[in-house]
């Protein structure tokens, strides 16, 4: 079994082909998919997404692009939607100041509000950082929420240790089979097993060989073998632990009822 911890299965990308892709994701030995909402706007697409599937979860939030349109979002707008069952965490929420499209202050009053929301309903955050570890490390250190994941990480050491050290996961996207992201292979070998977890980010970041096409659940296997060659583990132990991983920190998603397998590595 394996878990995309990241997706974007609402997308127009996959409009029309859901089906056919969470079957082919099932195909792959990928039983799991958490689908991430960035506005506000797709929220009901989202519940509707995890509603129709088995095996797929959602968490609500805005992205920290979208921060200038979502000033007045209040915690309890966030709390109330995290009573539907199929919420397991709250976000994707954080900072980018690669972009900056959104201005800075507005990014962190933002994230705040997710902070807010996690610490009252105790659901884990997504967290999305770019280029803003000070500002992130400073906050998580001050608000101590509860522990969530750092997706798609392309950060220092130094971020990641500090996110370990408040009990938050890392987790590797495609990004890890490029040449060039030799910054996150550094990091990812030095991430605990049990502090692993491995996503798409889809429709985005298609690993090596689909580089530039559009990016699906059944392609975490291909980011799960590269990882697991990375940490010198066999792929179904690396497969093995980040499930469990995910379901530690997503403890309200419940296991698929099926048979544990070994994931499709081609």
């Amino acid at each position: 079994m394996l878990i995309d911890s990241h997706a974007h299965l609402d997308f127009a990308e996959f409009e029309g082909e859901l089906p056919a892709v969470v079957e082919r994701a099932r195909a792959a030995g990928v039983d799991g998919i958490l689908t991430i909402a960035t506005r506000m706007d797709e929220w009901e697409r989202v519940r509707a997404v995890a509603d129709a599937f088995e095996g797929i979860w959602c968490a609500l939030g805005i992205h920290p692009h979208e921060a200038k349109d979502y000033a007045d979002l209040a915690p309890q707008q966030l709390v109330a939607l995290a009573a539907h069952p199929k919420v397991v965490a709250i976000g994707e929420t954080g900072l980018d100041f690669h972009y900056d499209l959104s201005p800075r202050e507005s990014q962190e009053r933002l994230f705040l509000t997710h902070i807010a929301a996690a610490k009252e309903t105790g659901l884990p955050l997504v967290v999305h950082a770019r280029e803003a570890d000070g500002a992130l490390a400073r906050i998580l250190g001050e608000e101590r929420p509860p522990p969530g994941v750092l997706h798609s990480f392309t950060g220092g050491l130094e971020l990641a240790e500090r996110a370990l050290s408040l009990g938050f996961y890392i987790s590797i996207s495609g990004i890890v089979t490029f040449k060039g992201a030799e910054n996150v292979r550094a990091v990812a070998r030095e991430v605990p097993l049990d502090r692993l977890l491995v996503e798409t980010d889809c429709p985005y970041l298609a690993p090596i060989p689909h580089r530039g096409k559009k990016n699906e659940p059944a392609f975490v296997v291909l980011t799960a073998a590269a990882l697991a060659a990375l940490k010198g583990v066999e792929p179904e132990e690396l497969a093995r632990a980040t499930s469990d991983n995910f379901f530690r920190l997503f403890r309200t998603a419940e296991r698929p009822p099926r048979a544990v397998r070994p994931f499709a590595c081609g």
